[in-house]
């Protein structure tokens, strides 16, 4: 006879490997030390193979308990589509979405009506904050869902869900990117897209010096229409009035950005797998034509 995964029981090994310990992971979902350690060893039960190694304090997961979790993560994903998918419109209740700025005048407007259209009965609470402070936000249980673009400086790996082309932008109106040294307007020093564009200009041996600082894009945005400083965009973040700049004026082309989806995978909902397909499924219908003629 076949054995059967326990939804509830993977879910409390996700959180352990994910937190390193059984004490954190009783806090995570909300169980006793006893019953979370009850718990795994029914699971090791199941699956007939030891799955976890003690390492002092910590719990290491052994080889299989590492392909366990591939599985385990799939599983608990299939498990909340399905609801999801099942959910009808008459839900109700609330559910948070974390958005860092660049990203809320470009994509939130389509993703919420689309959203509000198919579940009228629920509450969005919309928190717009850099990524790595939406990363926290996550980890704390603060937010069901949360976009992120700093996907290389955050402690997980996201769901990538969109990739874009990172773009050096000056203003049409002014000559700025002729200046020696060039005046730079970035986001913060843990900012990745900041980090790019440094570090490119330090390999072309092309001069700079740090303007204007901002985690807030619409800010950066003013520094470079008004034409004084030079930034990197995502290709969405283009507005009326930006010129983008490449080689031929001195400025290396930079790496592509990616999007990544961040769910708490603790306190999971249908509200909030609802509202993960329609950002998926929204990103997907943004093209690059459409953004290009913006």
């Amino acid at each position: 006879m076949s054995v059967l995964l326990d939804i509830d029981q993977l879910r409390t090994f996700i959180a352990i490997a994910e937190t390193g310990s059984f004490t954190k992971a009783s806090e995570v979902v909300h169980k006793t030390q006893s019953a979370v350690s009850m718990q795994m060893k029914r699971l090791e039960e199941r699956v007939g193979r030891p799955i976890f190694a003690r390492d002092g304090r910590a719990s290491r997961l052994t080889d299989e308990g590492d392909r366990l979790l591939d599985y385990a993560r799939r599983i608990v994903q299939l498990n909340m589509e399905a609801m999801a998918s099942l959910a009808s419109a008459e839900l109700s209740g609330r559910v948070r979405l974390g958005v860092p700025d660049d990203y809320a005048d470009r994509y939130l407007p389509e993703i919420m009506a689309r959203f509000s259209a198919t579940h009228p009965n629920v509450e969005l609470t919309v928190v717009c904050d850099p990524s790595t402070d939406l990363v926290d936000r996550i980890d704390t249980g603060d937010l069901d869902l949360a976009i992120v673009t700093d996907c290389e400086m955050i402690n997980r790996e996201p769901e990538i869900i969109r990739r874009e082309q990172l773009l050096w932008v000056g203003s049409m109106r002014h000559s700025v990117h002729l200046e020696d040294p060039v005046p730079l307007a970035l986001g913060r020093q843990n900012c990745n897209w900041r980090q790019e564009a440094i570090s490119m200009l330090q390999a072309n041996a092309r001069p700079f010096r740090i303007l204007y600082t901002s985690s807030n894009s619409t800010a950066v945005s003013a520094a470079v229409l008004s034409g004084l400083a030079i930034s990197v965009l995502p290709e969405s973040g283009l507005r009326p009035g930006m010129r983008v700049l490449g080689p031929s004026e001195g400025f290396p082309a930079l790496a592509p950005c990616r999007i990544g989806l961040l769910r708490n995978r603790h306190e999971s909902s249908q509200l909030a797998e609802a509202l993960a397909n329609h950002i998926i499924q929204g990103l997907d219908n943004i093209s690059e034509v459409s953004i290009a003629a913006e």
